[in-house]
């Protein structure tokens, strides 16, 4: 199960408030677990890794084995916010780092829709020019304007160059059971379809097709991945206090209630770079209102020590840092020994560079801790499906508890239509 350290906080709380907070994340739980709080009808993620049956699995993995005699090399995935960045964190924490140049398991895959870049969006089609493409097409409305430009490029490109009856085949679209202008679109022309939930907001919509059917496009293990969650479901369900989201969630909150506004997600292992990325949304989308709201932001150590460690070390006391620790590397590397020794390293000859990875982490957080910045440690076993099965449930148990502990909605973002507006309004929508 996951694991969590909090003694990197012990000099800056209270035992006896942390108590009483963790009090609060037990009544938050209970609040979360019976459906009585706000947003009740978006909790449809709370007991889906226990829902999942090989079926479900079955036929996503199908549509794997219909692309692969079909010899796709290249699947465009079309979505924004929680309908791209919880796949993308699990095809980036499980990928060979360098795929791209020496290739990987599965046709590659890419993502679209989650922005207006111009260039952007002239490179990817470059790409789909040049490669067998498919297209998975991720929206609840089909009406969201960032994926429906990608959307409408790419279906016209797919329509062009095969004829509309194989692109078909080559379109799957994950949108509403009933509604909307996608689902209007998938019945008209035949697409295969699988359903967002309407209890299952963006943002917690990982474990569902959304995020499972790329993650398996791009050769990767789902079947883990949903047991990992399975199990993290079952385990963070307890109420005693050594459940560590119940642990979380009360730290975090004490910690924001005595001026620590900001929680910086850090790792030292490059691969998670765009879990801090889900991260961001999870938390941001979730917790930020009615004037509230920890502000999460990201890092990747040591890259980043070289760019914010002096913020970090020396800057506004206002921060704490969650590390997300993975405990096995999957491949070792020793550092030799130089006859010459210009560089000075001979000291570390013969040790693995993981080895100086984590004197770097201890060192790391015991110069911030010295400095005024309280640290989290979260450990997971090693980066594999099953592992981070569980770290995406975990957070999504923490984040709904610790909104509840924080007294806001977890799961509306009456924010975000904003910019929508005024955007609509300056491009002269009908209507707007």
């Amino acid at each position: 199960m996951v694991n969590i350290d909090l003694t990197g906080c012990d000099p800056f709380v209270a035992k006896e408030r942390y108590n009483g907070y963790l009090n609060k994340a037990i009544t938050a739980q209970k609040v979360l677990e019976e459906e009585t709080g706000a947003g009740n009808d978006f909790l449809g993620w709370q007991h889906l890794p226990s829902a999942i049956g090989k079926a479900d699995t079955g036929a996503l993995l199908d549509v794997v084995d219909r692309w692969a005699e079909r010899e796709i090399d290249l699947v465009v995935v079309i979505g924004i916010g929680g309908s791209y960045l919880g796949a993308k964190a699990a095809i980036e924490a499980l990928s060979h780092t360098f795929a791209a140049h020496i290739g990987g398991r599965g046709p590659k895959v890419v993502f679209a829709g989650e922005n207006l870049s111009e260039d952007y969006t002239a490179e990817l089609l470059d790409l789909v020019r040049m490669r067998n493409p498919a297209c998975v097409v991720i929206s609840k409305s089909g009406t969201t304007t960032e994926p429906a430009v990608a959307f409408r490029l790419v279906k016209a490109y797919l329509e062009q160059t095969y004829g509309k009856e194989e692109a078909r085949h080559r379109i799957v679209a994950i949108t509403d059971k009933a509604r909307g202008a996608l689902k209007s679109l998938s019945n008209q022309e035949g697409y295969s379809t699988f359903v967002i939930e309407d209890n299952i907001g963006g943002r917690f919509s990982v474990l569902t097709p959304v995020g499972l059917l790329p993650i398996a496009l791009a050769g990767f293990d789902i079947e883990a991945l949903v047991r990992g969650a399975q199990d993290a479901e079952k385990a963070l369900a307890v109420r005693g206090t050594d459940n560590p989201a119940l642990r979380y969630a009360a730290m975090r909150n004490l910690l924001y209630d005595q001026g620590k506004k900001i929680e910086l997600f850090a790792s030292f292992n490059p691969k998670l770079q765009y879990l801090g990325e889900w991260l961001k949304q999870l938390f941001g989308e979730s917790e930020g209102k009615d004037g509230k709201g920890i502000f999460p932001a990201s890092v990747i150590f040591t890259t980043d020590l070289h760019s914010m460690g002096q913020y970090i070390q020396e800057g506004e006391r206002m921060l704490f840092e969650t590390v997300i620790t993975v405990e096995q590397a999957h491949r070792e590397v020793t550092i030799p020994a130089d006859p010459q020794d210009l560089d000075g390293l001979n000291y570390l000859a013969g040790k693995r560079v993981e080895h100086c990875n984590r004197m770097a982490q201890l060192g790391t957080k015991m110069a911030h801790i010295d400095g005024g910045v309280p640290n989290i440690d979260i450990r997971i076993g090693q980066l594999d499906e099953y592992n981070l099965g569980q770290l995406f449930y975990f957070f999504e148990k923490v984040c709904g508890i610790s909104a509840y502990v924080l007294g806001v909605n977890p799961f509306n973002q009456p924010g975000v239509e904003a910019y929508k507006k005024n955007m609509f309004k300056l491009l002269e929508k009908p209507g707007y």
